[in-house]
Protein backbone atom coordinates (compact mmCIF):
# COMPACT_ATOMS: atom_id res chain seq x y z
CA UNK A 1 0.00 0.00 0.00
CA UNK A 2 2.87 2.06 0.20
CA UNK A 3 6.49 1.98 -1.18
CA UNK A 4 9.53 4.14 -0.52
CA UNK A 5 12.15 3.50 -2.71
CA UNK A 6 15.42 4.87 -1.84
CA UNK A 7 14.18 7.74 -0.75
CA UNK A 8 16.25 11.06 0.25
CA UNK A 9 15.42 14.26 1.76
CA UNK A 10 17.26 17.30 2.59
CA UNK A 11 16.86 20.40 4.65
CA UNK A 12 20.07 22.36 4.01
CA UNK A 13 22.81 19.90 4.29
CA UNK A 14 21.02 17.66 6.64
CA UNK A 15 19.41 14.38 5.34
CA UNK A 16 16.14 13.53 7.47
CA UNK A 17 15.48 10.66 5.13
CA UNK A 18 18.44 9.43 4.04
CA UNK A 19 18.13 6.35 1.28
CA UNK A 20 15.07 5.20 3.28
CA UNK A 21 13.59 2.27 1.31
CA UNK A 22 10.26 0.93 3.27
CA UNK A 23 7.43 -0.97 1.97
CA UNK A 24 3.89 -1.17 4.18
CA UNK A 25 1.63 -4.43 3.22
CA UNK A 26 -1.67 -3.66 2.58
CA UNK A 27 -3.96 -4.06 5.32
CA UNK A 28 -0.98 -4.25 8.11
CA UNK A 29 -0.61 -1.82 10.91
CA UNK A 30 3.02 -0.80 10.61
CA UNK A 31 4.74 0.64 13.65
CA UNK A 32 6.69 3.53 13.03
CA UNK A 33 9.61 3.95 15.92
CA UNK A 34 11.95 6.44 16.65
CA UNK A 35 14.20 9.08 18.40
CA UNK A 36 12.91 12.70 18.38
CA UNK A 37 14.76 13.42 14.91
CA UNK A 38 14.82 10.52 13.52
CA UNK A 39 13.05 11.67 10.00
CA UNK A 40 9.67 10.09 11.30
CA UNK A 41 7.61 13.49 10.88
CA UNK A 42 9.68 13.90 7.65
CA UNK A 43 9.01 10.23 6.25
CA UNK A 44 5.16 11.06 7.37
CA UNK A 45 5.15 14.71 4.75
CA UNK A 46 6.73 12.17 2.16
CA UNK A 47 3.87 9.30 2.51
CA UNK A 48 0.88 12.26 2.17
CA UNK A 49 2.50 14.28 -0.37
CA UNK A 50 3.29 17.40 1.80
CA UNK A 51 6.63 16.61 1.01
CA UNK A 52 9.08 15.86 -2.24
CA UNK A 53 11.51 13.52 -2.37
CA UNK A 54 14.90 14.86 -2.99
CA UNK A 55 15.82 11.39 -4.53
CA UNK A 56 14.20 8.44 -4.81
CA UNK A 57 10.62 7.65 -5.57
CA UNK A 58 7.28 7.45 -3.26
CA UNK A 59 3.89 5.15 -4.23
CA UNK A 60 0.82 5.14 -2.71
CA UNK A 61 -0.58 1.60 -4.07
CA UNK A 62 -1.48 1.08 -7.58
CA UNK A 63 -2.70 4.65 -7.50
CA UNK A 64 0.46 6.57 -7.93
CA UNK A 65 2.85 9.55 -6.16
CA UNK A 66 0.97 11.04 -2.85
CA UNK A 67 1.73 14.71 -4.29
CA UNK A 68 -1.70 14.11 -6.94
CA UNK A 69 -4.89 15.33 -5.92
CA UNK A 70 -6.39 12.06 -6.93
CA UNK A 71 -4.08 9.90 -4.51
CA UNK A 72 -4.17 12.02 -1.40
CA UNK A 73 -7.91 11.62 -1.58
CA UNK A 74 -6.92 7.78 -0.57
CA UNK A 75 -4.81 8.63 2.49
CA UNK A 76 -6.22 9.35 5.86
CA UNK A 77 -4.27 11.36 8.38
CA UNK A 78 -4.49 12.15 12.19
CA UNK A 79 -1.81 14.56 13.34
CA UNK A 80 -0.55 14.98 16.99
CA UNK A 81 -1.79 18.19 16.70
CA UNK A 82 -5.81 18.61 16.93
CA UNK A 83 -6.66 19.30 13.06
CA UNK A 84 -10.13 19.91 14.38
CA UNK A 85 -12.38 23.05 14.69
CA UNK A 86 -12.80 23.65 18.26
CA UNK A 87 -15.65 26.83 17.62
CA UNK A 88 -17.93 24.26 15.60
CA UNK A 89 -20.05 20.79 16.96
CA UNK A 90 -18.82 17.21 16.24
CA UNK A 91 -20.92 16.65 13.20
CA UNK A 92 -20.37 19.81 11.98
CA UNK A 93 -16.47 19.30 12.10
CA UNK A 94 -17.21 16.10 10.28
CA UNK A 95 -19.72 17.45 7.82
CA UNK A 96 -17.03 19.56 6.74
CA UNK A 97 -14.30 17.03 6.18
CA UNK A 98 -16.82 14.88 4.61
CA UNK A 99 -17.56 17.70 1.81
CA UNK A 100 -13.86 19.19 1.53
CA UNK A 101 -13.11 15.06 0.27
CA UNK A 102 -15.89 15.39 -2.45
CA UNK A 103 -18.93 12.87 -0.53
CA UNK A 104 -21.68 13.78 -2.14
CA UNK A 105 -25.02 14.90 0.29
CA UNK A 106 -26.39 10.83 1.35
CA UNK A 107 -22.68 9.26 1.57
CA UNK A 108 -21.14 12.23 3.51
CA UNK A 109 -24.37 11.98 6.10
CA UNK A 110 -23.86 7.88 6.16
CA UNK A 111 -20.03 8.75 7.02
CA UNK A 112 -20.69 11.47 9.64
CA UNK A 113 -23.14 9.18 11.51
CA UNK A 114 -20.52 6.28 11.23
CA UNK A 115 -18.24 8.16 12.53
CA UNK A 116 -19.66 9.71 15.13
CA UNK A 117 -20.88 5.96 16.22
CA UNK A 118 -17.24 5.24 15.77
CA UNK A 119 -15.81 7.84 17.99
CA UNK A 120 -18.99 7.19 21.06
CA UNK A 121 -19.93 10.72 20.59
CA UNK A 122 -23.21 9.96 19.32
CA UNK A 123 -24.40 11.82 22.12
CA UNK A 124 -22.45 14.75 22.27
CA UNK A 125 -22.79 15.53 18.25
CA UNK A 126 -24.27 19.07 18.62
CA UNK A 127 -21.68 20.12 21.67
CA UNK A 128 -18.93 22.31 20.79
CA UNK A 129 -15.64 20.84 20.35
CA UNK A 130 -14.00 23.06 22.76
CA UNK A 131 -16.75 21.66 25.86
CA UNK A 132 -15.11 18.44 25.04
CA UNK A 133 -12.41 16.62 27.18
CA UNK A 134 -8.76 15.59 25.56
CA UNK A 135 -9.70 12.70 25.24
CA UNK A 136 -13.22 13.08 23.00
CA UNK A 137 -10.88 15.83 21.46
CA UNK A 138 -8.79 13.01 19.98
CA UNK A 139 -11.11 10.45 19.44
CA UNK A 140 -12.57 12.80 17.32
CA UNK A 141 -9.48 13.86 15.27
CA UNK A 142 -9.69 10.10 14.81
CA UNK A 143 -12.87 10.42 13.39
CA UNK A 144 -12.40 13.40 10.98
CA UNK A 145 -9.18 11.00 9.59
CA UNK A 146 -11.48 8.63 8.04
CA UNK A 147 -14.38 10.31 7.37
CA UNK A 148 -13.63 9.43 3.62
CA UNK A 149 -12.74 5.75 4.23
CA UNK A 150 -9.13 6.16 2.89
CA UNK A 151 -7.21 3.10 2.30
CA UNK A 152 -4.16 4.15 3.89
CA UNK A 153 -4.02 5.81 7.14
CA UNK A 154 -1.32 7.34 9.09
CA UNK A 155 -2.03 7.93 12.95
CA UNK A 156 0.86 10.33 14.70
CA UNK A 157 0.86 9.61 18.36
CA UNK A 158 -3.06 9.44 18.49
CA UNK A 159 -2.61 8.56 22.60
CA UNK A 160 -1.02 11.48 23.66
CA UNK A 161 -2.87 13.51 26.62
CA UNK A 162 -5.54 10.93 27.26
CA UNK A 163 -6.97 9.16 30.06
CA UNK A 164 -6.86 5.42 30.15
CA UNK A 165 -10.17 4.80 28.73
CA UNK A 166 -9.85 6.62 26.00
CA UNK A 167 -6.99 5.63 25.25
CA UNK A 168 -8.66 2.07 25.08
CA UNK A 169 -11.33 3.38 22.94
CA UNK A 170 -8.77 4.66 20.61
CA UNK A 171 -7.00 0.89 20.63
CA UNK A 172 -10.48 -0.52 20.00
CA UNK A 173 -11.06 1.58 17.36
CA UNK A 174 -7.53 0.94 15.44
CA UNK A 175 -8.39 -2.43 15.98
CA UNK A 176 -11.76 -2.48 14.00
CA UNK A 177 -10.15 -0.36 11.17
CA UNK A 178 -7.25 -2.52 10.47
CA UNK A 179 -9.90 -5.82 10.67
CA UNK A 180 -11.78 -3.60 8.10
CA UNK A 181 -8.61 -3.79 5.88
CA UNK A 182 -7.53 -0.21 6.63
CA UNK A 183 -3.33 0.03 5.60
CA UNK A 184 -1.94 1.93 9.06
CA UNK A 185 1.22 3.33 10.08
CA UNK A 186 0.68 4.32 13.66
CA UNK A 187 3.89 6.75 14.67
CA UNK A 188 4.21 6.41 18.44
CA UNK A 189 6.73 6.41 21.16
CA UNK A 190 5.23 4.41 23.29
CA UNK A 191 6.60 0.74 23.03
CA UNK A 192 3.74 -1.21 24.63
CA UNK A 193 1.01 0.50 22.00
CA UNK A 194 3.67 -0.77 19.30
CA UNK A 195 3.44 -4.41 20.98
CA UNK A 196 -0.54 -4.43 20.95
CA UNK A 197 -1.29 -2.79 17.89
CA UNK A 198 1.27 -3.70 15.12
CA UNK A 199 1.62 -6.37 13.17
CA UNK A 200 5.01 -5.26 12.78
CA UNK A 201 7.32 -2.10 13.84
CA UNK A 202 10.09 -0.53 11.53
CA UNK A 203 12.46 1.11 13.75
CA UNK A 204 14.24 4.09 11.88
CA UNK A 205 16.91 6.41 13.04
CA UNK A 206 19.39 9.36 11.01
CA UNK A 207 16.36 9.11 8.00
CA UNK A 208 17.65 5.22 7.59
CA UNK A 209 15.48 1.91 8.64
CA UNK A 210 17.87 0.49 11.42
CA UNK A 211 15.34 -2.72 11.46
CA UNK A 212 11.72 -4.27 10.37
CA UNK A 213 9.63 -7.14 11.50
CA UNK A 214 7.50 -8.30 14.02
CA UNK A 215 8.19 -7.29 17.59
CA UNK A 216 8.64 -11.22 18.21
CA UNK A 217 11.33 -11.18 15.08
CA UNK A 218 12.99 -8.12 16.79
CA UNK A 219 13.21 -9.54 20.51
CA UNK A 220 15.13 -12.37 18.83
CA UNK A 221 17.09 -10.71 16.57
CA UNK A 222 18.23 -7.79 18.84
CA UNK A 223 16.82 -8.18 21.90
CA UNK A 224 19.85 -10.04 23.65
CA UNK A 225 19.94 -12.73 25.87
CA UNK A 226 16.76 -13.49 28.78
CA UNK A 227 18.33 -13.25 32.03
CA UNK A 228 17.64 -15.75 35.04
CA UNK A 229 17.86 -13.76 38.53
CA UNK A 230 18.03 -16.37 41.28
CA UNK A 231 18.07 -15.56 45.06
CA UNK A 232 19.54 -17.95 47.57
CA UNK A 233 21.22 -17.38 51.17
CA UNK A 234 24.18 -16.58 49.64
CA UNK A 235 22.64 -13.40 48.08
CA UNK A 236 21.02 -12.66 44.79
CA UNK A 237 22.83 -13.64 41.44
CA UNK A 238 21.85 -12.86 37.24
CA UNK A 239 22.41 -15.42 34.93
CA UNK A 240 22.53 -14.53 30.98
CA UNK A 241 21.00 -18.13 29.52
CA UNK A 242 19.13 -19.19 26.31
CA UNK A 243 17.82 -22.06 28.32
CA UNK A 244 16.41 -20.74 31.77
CA UNK A 245 14.91 -24.14 32.92
CA UNK A 246 18.06 -25.90 32.37
CA UNK A 247 20.50 -23.20 33.64
CA UNK A 248 17.47 -22.84 37.06
CA UNK A 249 17.61 -26.93 37.46
CA UNK A 250 21.50 -27.13 37.19
CA UNK A 251 21.59 -24.16 40.02
CA UNK A 252 19.23 -26.08 42.63
CA UNK A 253 20.74 -29.17 42.20
CA UNK A 254 23.93 -27.25 43.68
CA UNK A 255 21.75 -24.87 46.32
CA UNK A 256 18.20 -24.64 47.18
CA UNK A 257 16.52 -21.85 45.41
CA UNK A 258 14.81 -19.25 47.91
CA UNK A 259 13.33 -17.13 44.60
CA UNK A 260 13.64 -16.50 41.25
CA UNK A 261 12.68 -14.78 37.98
CA UNK A 262 13.34 -14.44 34.16
CA UNK A 263 13.76 -10.95 32.63
CA UNK A 264 13.22 -11.38 29.19
CA UNK A 265 14.14 -8.93 26.12
CA UNK A 266 12.02 -6.26 25.71
CA UNK A 267 11.04 -3.92 22.72
CA UNK A 268 12.27 -0.87 24.77
CA UNK A 269 15.74 -2.49 25.21
CA UNK A 270 15.20 -3.29 21.07
CA UNK A 271 14.99 0.57 20.80
CA UNK A 272 17.72 1.71 22.96
CA UNK A 273 19.92 -1.14 20.99
CA UNK A 274 19.94 0.06 18.04
CA UNK A 275 19.07 4.09 18.38
CA UNK A 276 21.36 3.84 21.20
CA UNK A 277 20.68 6.42 24.65
CA UNK A 278 21.56 9.73 24.34
CA UNK A 279 19.22 11.77 25.06
CA UNK A 280 17.72 14.38 21.59
CA UNK A 281 15.27 17.02 21.57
Amino acid sequence: MLFLDHVVKRFGARAAVDDLSLEVRRGEVLGLLGPNGAGKSTTVGLAVGLLAPDGGRVRVGDFGDPREARVRGRIGVAPQALAVYELLTAHENLRFFADIHGLDRQRGDERVRWCLHFAGLDDRAGDRVDSYSGGMKRRLNLAAAVVHHPDLLLLDEPTVGVDPQSRNAIFDSIEALGDEGTTIIYNTHYMEEAERLCDRVAIIDEGRLLAIGTVRELLDAHGGTPVLVVRTEAGEARHQTTDPLRTLNALAAATPILEFHVERPTLEQVFLHLTGRRLRD
